[in-house]
């Protein structure tokens, strides 16, 4: 048994050579000649922007993608230097900030663009962006059977230089959608219409990661990577296609804190939700929903043992679960206790307890708390 630490013994495991060995799988999937942007918006989804960011950089990803101005200042800032989208375009007051960062800028609305244009113009020099267009998911981006309205719109904001256009898929997971294939056809109609304005971009860029695996035609010279990267496949690519092989980039681990034994009718945990039906081995393990681990999972979730898959019983709380280990008898105190990951021959993925919640596995990952520390791996870690 390892030794206990002196800080709260849960923490989150982040295997930076799986990352890159998914990036590279990944790439090599897609095939030559299409350029690979790596999607680490919300904290690279729980695994840690920064390192992963660096990984992927030395790894030789051409671009990277974040949600937000913030998260692109925060790459910087940890000198990350390859060219960076903000998807979430930017907010009131932000333009000069994400300029001076280098930071690539999504246009959405008119007044995007004015605001760019004005600012580029004052400093000589034009700004790269790139135009979102709404093909069919409903959110962010220009109406599609606008396009020739925007381009010449567009053409007349000489501060605004015009690298990249975009869309993104609602529904490419859903083989059996024709969705896709429509968006993808309203996108060819705006490139169409951006070229007969005397535009041609750099980039086109369509695929999301179940676009650009499932949907060859939709690679264009750009693709975003995103749950693919941290090997998150399992429930969000279609089933029954070819893949690429993918790792999962996170464990999460922690400890057993205290063992007791309760008697056949006592309850464990708020609400009493669960009652002993013969005496029951209760372990405490020293991780909640504050640090992701769902109240959802309270009495059917799972974690694993001295590689034995135990009940999670009674309610999860904020800072503590208790599991039922009266079939692991030689567990004690200070035992590695996994909620995703790999112990012996037993696993628990990400895309298991999105399943136990009706979510995806993104969520879980997400859901993963600042409070509990990444611990970074990998032979060429920077």
């Amino acid at each position: 048994m390892e030794t206990i630490t002196l800080q709260r013994p849960t923490w989150a495991e982040i295997n930076l050579d799986d990352l890159a060995a998914n990036y590279l799988s990944v790439r090599h999937f897609v095939g030559e000649g299409i350029e690979c942007m790596a999607v680490i918006k919300a904290d690279a989804y729980g695994h840690g922007a920064v390192e992963c960011g660096r990984r992927l950089e030395q790894e030789g990803a051409e671009w990277l993608a974040v949600a937000t101005v913030e998260e692109g200042v925060e790459l910087r800032t940890a000198g990350i230097s390859p060219p960076i989208l903000v998807l979430g375009g930017f907010w009131p007051g932000q333009i000069g900030i994400a300029l001076a960062e280098r930071l690539t800028p999504v246009i959405f609305t008119i007044e995007q663009a004015e605001a760019i244009d004005g600012i580029a113009r004052s400093g000589g020099e034009a700004v790269s962006v790139h135009i979102k267009f709404d093909t069919g998911m409903g959110r962010l981006g220009f109406r599609y059977d606008e396009a020739p309205e925007i381009a010449a719109r567009l053409s007349e904001f000489s501060g605004i230089r015009i690298e990249g256009l975009m869309t993104h898929f609602a529904a490419a997971d859903d083989l059996a959608s024709d969705l896709t294939a429509i968006q993808i056809s309203r996108f060819e109609d705006i490139k169409s219409a951006f070229r007969a304005a005397g535009i041609e971009p750099r980039y086109t860029d369509l695929a999301n990661s179940p676009g650009a695996v499932a949907h060859p035609n939709s690679r264009s010279n750009l693709v975003r990577l995103g749950g693919v990267l941290y090997g998150l496949g399992g429930d969000v690519l279609p089933k029954g296609i070819e893949t690429p092989q993918l790792k999962a980039v996170m464990s999460v681990r922690s400890r057993i804190a205290t063992i007791k034994t309760i008697k056949v009718g006592q309850s464990v945990g708020y609400s009493r939700t669960f009652t002993a039906e013969r005496d029951t081995v209760v372990a405490t393990v020293p991780i909640g929903y504050h640090d992701g681990f769902r109240r959802s999972l309270s009495n059917v979730g799972k974690v694993i043992v001295r590689g034995q898959y135990t009940d999670v019983i009674g309610r999860v709380s904020m800072d503590w679960i208790t599991i039922d280990v009266t079939d692991v008898p030689e567990a004690t105190v200070g035992d590695l206790v996994t909620v995703i990951g790999r112990d012996g021959s037993a696993e628990i993925k990400a895309e298991d307890i999105s399943r136990e919640l009706g979510t995806i596995s993104y969520e879980v990952t997400c859901g993963i708390s600042r409070r509990v520390p990444r611990l970074f791996s990998g032979k060429n870690r920077l």
